[in-house]
């Protein structure tokens, strides 16, 4: 289980991240059930990436596995292709949300959107390492 405190550790993590590669982020945190736990927009980072960030939290959960992967097998022809066009649009195919595992299990999602793809997964697993890590 995610909780607030958990929360403000991956974001507090990810924030660093963002911080040390100099590109403003929104990080939204959500729990086992895909549901917002927090979410931060540092000063500067776009607006438009707000929803992004959640949604690439909620779709890291929804299927346990990093957006990054999710893109791999989302492409024409493989098995996921059209896979973005499900959950009423929420599904994001490009990297920054990772799932939060603690135990062995996912407990919740982080999404990162701001920066280029590489950064934002950057940004994600940076933020990740908070709990998998601690």
């Amino acid at each position: 289980m995610i909780n607030l405190k958990d929360a403000k550790h991956v974001i507090a993590a990810a924030e660093a991240k963002a911080r040390e590669i100099g590109q403003p982020m929104n990080i939204a945190v959500v729990d086992a059930g895909g549901n917002l736990v927090s979410h931060v927009r540092m000063d500067g980072a776009w607006i438009g990436s707000i929803d992004i960030s959640i949604n690439k939290a909620f779709t890291a959960r929804a299927f346990d596995i990093s957006t990054a992967q999710l893109s791999e097998n989302s492409q024409p022809g493989q098995q996921f292709y059209g896979i973005q066009n499900s959950n009423h649009g929420r599904i994001m195919i490009f990297a920054g949300g990772v799932p939060l595992r603690r135990d062995g299990s996912v407990v919740g999602a982080v999404g990162v959107s701001g920066g280029s793809g590489n950064q934002d997964q950057a940004v994600a697993t940076a933020g990740a390492s908070a709990i998998q890590g601690g």
